[in-house]
């Protein structure tokens, strides 16, 4: 186990550099960054070069890549070109949106699952089509139409929730925000997992524990779910990241100033340092993501052994 910890480890490093230099180099052609801090007006050709001196962008985009990757291993992700820090925005945000991905994770995997087993076993039932019909409804309306419904009548009409996140953005504020951003991907959840558990309840293994006269909720449990939660586990591993880049709507509409909001400043202003700044951290959330996956399948099925 030690050892292939180590090398997925050694595999992220090119990955990681990999994937930062794709998004310097997409960011970087955005467009004229000095040009959107000067407005609508033409920036002066002094003040421009200043400018770029400054933040560096009068050298090649290769060596403000080199510089840029130097400063990160120091933990310094840059400075936005308002003068704050990104590590600033940073410590702000991303708690922020790390608890709205907790709620929204919550969320799959206690309804997710729980009407993937209970279709999986009943399937062809009533209640199974119409949790399907439900799911397809689900996935098929824009998230930005779910959150903007729920905010009209949990919020304004009802006034059972604020219609916006206060700026501490508790957990208690964040349930509707969580469901709405989790909506899509647990529909996707509640489907996977009724397709796993539906193809191995007809396993040999599951027919061996029955005819042993073992209690239906451990065959269940410790056979049936067990095995059948691993390409679960792969997609809500690897949604981790996509909710917390993804939550770019979501913020937007309760008003909740986290990695999202931040993203869009940034992409608005086209400030470079900011946007490339919480993406790299983003790719680091999928690469620690994807390998406490792959660790997690060992302990869901005691069969695999990693060298």
């Amino acid at each position: 186990m030690g050892r292939y910890v180590v090398r997925r480890l050694l595999q992220m490093i090119p990955v990681f550099i990999g994937a930062t230099l794709l998004i310097f180099l997409m960011v970087n052609v955005m467009g004229d960054p000095i040009a959107g801090l000067c407005g609508e007006r033409q920036c002066d050709p002094a003040t421009a070069a200043q400018l770029k001196k400054e933040f560096g962008l009068d050298k090649p985009v290769w060596q403000q890549y080199l510089t840029y990757m130097g400063n990160v291993f120091t933990g310094d992700f840059g400075t936005a070109f308002n003068g704050q820090k990104v590590t600033e925005l940073m410590a702000s945000a991303f708690p922020v949106t790390i608890r709205l991905t907790i709620v929204a994770i919550f969320f799959e995997i206690v309804i997710g699952i729980t009407l993937g087993v209970v279709t999986g076993l009943k399937r062809g039932r009533p209640v199974d089509t119409s949790v399907l019909l439900l799911t397809l409804v689900v996935i098929s309306v824009p998230t930005f139409v779910t959150g903007l419904l729920l905010q009209l009548l949990l919020g304004v009409e009802w006034g059972w929730i604020k219609p916006s996140v206060s700026p501490e953005a508790p957990f208690s504020e964040l349930i509707v925000p969580g469901l709405v951003l989790a909506s899509v991907s647990l529909a996707y959840v509640t489907r996977l997992t009724r397709t796993s558990i539906a193809e191995n309840r007809r396993s040999d293994y599951v027919r061996t524990a029955v005819a042993k006269g073992l209690p239906r909720q451990r065959v269940i449990v410790r056979h049936l779910l067990r095995n059948s939660l691993i390409p679960v586990v792969t997609f809500i591993g690897t949604d981790i990241g996509a909710l917390m880049g993804g939550a770019i709507v979501t913020e937007r509409i309760f008003n909740i100033h986290g990695v999202g909001y931040q993203l869009y400043q940034g992409i608005l202003r086209q400030n470079t340092q900011t946007v490339v700044g919480f993406v790299t951290v983003l790719v680091l959330v999928f690469l620690v993501a994807n390998l406490l996956v792959d660790l997690l399948y060992a302990v869901l099925d005691p069969r695999i052994r990693y060298a």
